[in-house]
């Protein structure tokens, strides 16, 4: 458990803009790195995201992972990135809430975690928002 003074550091580091973002991290010796899914998993408990966010952010990881055959996120193609978010409405025809939890837990992965920018992602955007029904005020 860290001491008041380090988080009030890296707080300060945080709002001064010198911290980067990535990970800190994990205590294991140098010759075994760490699995790709628990770095997600600390990078998401440093931040104190939801358990559920978790389980999330995991799973559609998981799932982009092995779609494209138990490669690493690194060696996917940009274009590849942005298929896979708009196959989920194209394909799997999910609403647009689910692809931008998709795509939240995408950008997650390369910007926190992986800390490699991925434009194409950018440019896909979010899905637009379903058009509402006005309904009628009684009076």
């Amino acid at each position: 458990m860290t001491n008041p003074t380090q988080r009030l550091s890296s707080h300060l580091s945080s709002r001064t803009g010198t911290n980067t973002g990535a990970v800190p991290a994990l205590n294991v010796p140098a010759a075994q790195k760490p699995k790709l899914l628990e770095q997600v998993r600390h990078a998401i408990r440093i931040r104190h995201f939801s358990p559920q966010t978790e389980q999330a952010y995991v799973g559609w990881i998981k799932l982009f992972i092995f779609l494209h055959n138990k490669r690493h996120p690194i060696e996917t193609a940009e274009s590849e990135s942005g298929q896979f978010i708009s196959s989920l409405a194209t394909h799997s025809r999910v609403s647009a809430s689910t692809q931008n939890q998709a795509l939240n837990a995408h950008l997650f992965l390369y910007n926190k975690v992986i800390s490699f920018l991925t434009f194409a992602l950018k440019r896909i955007g979010r899905p637009p928002a379903p058009a509402r029904v006005e309904r009628q005020r009684r009076l």
